[in-house]
């Protein structure tokens, strides 16, 4: 007769507890993976205003005011699954987040500066995200409001040094 060979209850328990570990780290990063995805609605709404913004300084060489000085809808008209509201402040873009999102950054806000060229009104717009800072040579308008934290950023909206 041959013996039966077979794992040990210890041996199953310590599998168990190195898979537990295992999904213990990954779910961090899983929640920051959908945290972004979240977010990516905010960059979406936000590059669909860009274009008024961008006619109104062509026009004017100023940026608007508010929302109805760049012929947009109220802010709180402006709202997704993830965005309760945006709000155009002096050029600027300032996406509220809420209505659906993770609670990590329920209430968070999110800005778009606009970024010229010091000296040449005619040079094309850049759009500064988050708390990232304009290139040397150009200066960002309007208030960095955005207060999501850098974990749950796109690369390019967070500051560099």
């Amino acid at each position: 007769m041959k013996k039966q060979q077979a794992f040990t209850l210890i041996e199953l328990m310590i599998v168990v507890a190195i898979i537990g570990i295992l999904a213990s780290m990954a779910l961090p990063s899983y929640q920051s993976r959908v945290i972004r995805a979240q977010i990516s609605e905010a960059v979406e709404i936000a590059n669909s205003l860009k274009k008024n913004i961008n006619d109104y300084y062509l026009k004017s060489h100023t940026f608007p005011l508010d929302n109805a000085q760049a012929g947009l809808p109220k802010s709180s008209y402006l709202i997704g699954n993830y965005v309760t509201e945006v709000e155009v402040a002096q050029g600027a873009i300032h996406v509220h987040l809420g209505n659906r999102i993770n609670a990590n950054v329920k209430g968070k806000i999110l800005s778009f500066r606009p970024a010229v060229v010091d000296g040449s009104p005619t040079s094309p717009i850049a759009w500064v995200c988050g708390d990232a800072q304009a290139v040397p040579g150009m200066r960002t308008m309007g208030e960095n409001k955005t207060n999501v934290p850098a974990l749950f950023l796109e690369m390019d909206c967070r500051k560099w040094n």
